[in-house]
């Protein structure tokens, strides 16, 4: 996501200030839930990151998208499992 947000600020003529940079989404939830800056997270998970955290969305951002890639040795998908995990990213992550 980093990069596509790299992209929209560079777009939008956006030169924000950054104090910290984490993997940590747990550590960007802390600052953000003290005040100490905002973060970005997927819109597919806002609503329980707002739940856990007791933050608030205060923006979308549309043009900025996150990829998920599926890599397999099959053409086509054939076991069980990976089908219903496909299947459920469609339907419920993408729809």
């Amino acid at each position: 996501m980093r990069r596509s947000l790299d992209q929209w600020f560079e777009t939008e003529n956006i030169r924000p200030v950054i104090v910290a940079e984490c993997e940590d989404s747990a550590l960007l939830q802390v600052f953000g839930q003290r005040g100490l800056g905002l973060f970005f997270v997927p819109s597919v998970i806002s609503a329980e990151v707002q739940r856990q955290s007791t933050v608030k969305v205060i923006g979308r951002v549309s043009a900025v998208r996150e990829q998920f890639f599926a890599i397999s040795l099959d053409r086509k998908l054939k076991h069980p499992a990976v089908l219903a995990i496909s299947e459920a990213a469609r339907t419920r992550l993408f729809d």
